[in-house]
């Protein structure tokens, strides 16, 4: 039987060690392994955790803002604790919100790719707790993706060149590691003066994909309804810097790309000579409610994996966007993407892919990406041996 970490705590408030004053980063998403209906952070209370401020993530506290929108302060209706945003007018906690407290914890459902912001407020709020010396306690989840370090895609983000609130740091797009594993490695390489404690989950192994739980899914954000989304993200998303509809608002998101002007049997053509593998595509109509075309009816494409221990995300996702853009050289187009993190939305592409190489060659010549070159271009290098020493499962 799998327990998250807030299961543990749950079960056992010492493990926290006596704290006082307790701030918590939490959202809707976060419930117990042992009852999805109940939310972590009244669980934590119940049990006598003593939590005084949550901390709210993008999306907000409700988990159901939209992407990218600016979130504000406020109350929890459920807890009546306030709520201080780490998506709005800053992404970082203050010490302000911190000094008073004996500890943070950190309890957010993960999707496992390097662009999900979440694990961005764990790096921000890492850094702050370091900055003023409160000791962070993240409460530990499953990646839904597994843990296999085999099937880590990159590219590696290129922090020179492409920091930004969704990579803030060196580590493939699809990294196979727990958040808690991501703050041990951060403690590891640039945050040595702070003081992290990770409570780890119970029963899940590296091979473990979220079907192989037996848990429920519970909607992570607005778009990422079910795990079958959630497995092609890593690729999918890249479709957000394009002119090209990623369904949000379908029943569907990330598993289906498409614009009114889409021919897809000539993409599907072109598609089947780049071989992508783990998955089988058809034509799809849907009407996305938000993004590009929203409210139109969209020819798509929809992905199917039909082998999830073949599936690569992000080179289907490159593979499918190489024959979009070779098909319709004309109708192709980057687009920007504005967010509360990036208001002009510029270079969301190399932001979200983390090189800036790769969009030279879709405009020179996209006819020319093949699977080796996406082989290339999302190797890891030498991640499996950087990260080895942090791993707790």
């Amino acid at each position: 039987m799998i327990r998250f970490g807030a299961d543990r705590l749950v079960a056992d408030p010492s493990l926290l060690g006596g704290a006082a004053r307790v701030g918590l980063v939490t959202n809707d998403a976060a419930r117990l392994a042992g009852d999805a209906m109940q939310h972590s952070r009244a669980a934590l209370i119940a049990a006598g955790v003593p939590v005084v401020r949550l901390f709210g993530p993008e999306h907000g506290l409700s988990a159901t803002a939209a992407d990218g929108t600016a979130v504000a302060d406020g109350t929890d209706p459920l807890t009546g604790l306030p709520v201080v945003s780490l998506y709005g007018e800053t992404m970082r906690a203050s010490a302000e919100s911190l000094r008073d407290l004996d500890a943070v914890l950190f309890d957010i459902p993960d999707v496992g790719a390097r662009f999900y912001t979440y694990t961005w407020t764990l790096f921000h709020m890492m850094a702050a707790c370091a900055e003023v010396g409160v000791p962070l306690v993240v409460l530990d989840r499953p990646n839904p993706l597994g843990g296999t370090l085999s099937r880590a895609e990159g590219p590696v983000l290129d922090v020179a060149t492409c920091r930004s609130f969704v990579g803030e740091d060196s580590m493939p797009l699809r990294h196979q590691l727990t958040l808690g594993e991501l703050a041990r490695l951060w403690r590891r390489e640039r945050f040595a003066d702070s003081t992290l404690r990770v409570i780890t989950c119970d029963g899940w192994t590296r091979d473990t994909r979220w079907p192989a739980t037996g848990l429920p899914w519970v909607p992570t954000s607005p778009a990422m309804p079910s795990f079958e989304s959630a497995q092609l993200y890593p690729g999918l998303c890249l479709f957000e810097a394009t002119n090209l509809s990623v369904a949000r608002g379908t029943d569907a998101p990330f598993q289906q790309v498409g614009a009114p002007w889409l021919d897809v049997g000539a993409v599907l053509s072109d598609l089947s000579r780049r071989v992508p593998k783990g998955a089988e595509y058809g034509e799809v109509v849907f009407v996305p409610i938000g993004g590009p075309y929203a409210g139109e009816a969209c020819r798509g494409v929809r992905v199917t994996v039909t082998s999830p221990d073949a599936l690569r995300p992000v080179a289907l996702g490159v593979l499918l966007m190489a024959a979009i853009a070779t098909t319709h050289r004309l109708r192709f187009q980057w687009a920007r993407y504005p967010t509360a993190a990036n208001p002009g939305g510029e270079g969301h592409f190399e932001r979200l892919f983390g090189s800036r190489d790769v969009r030279r060659v879709f405009d020179r010549a996209p006819q020319s990406i093949d699977a080796e070159m996406v082989r290339a271009w999302t190797a890891v290098g030498d991640w499996a041996e950087r990260v080895t020493p942090v791993l707790l499962y």
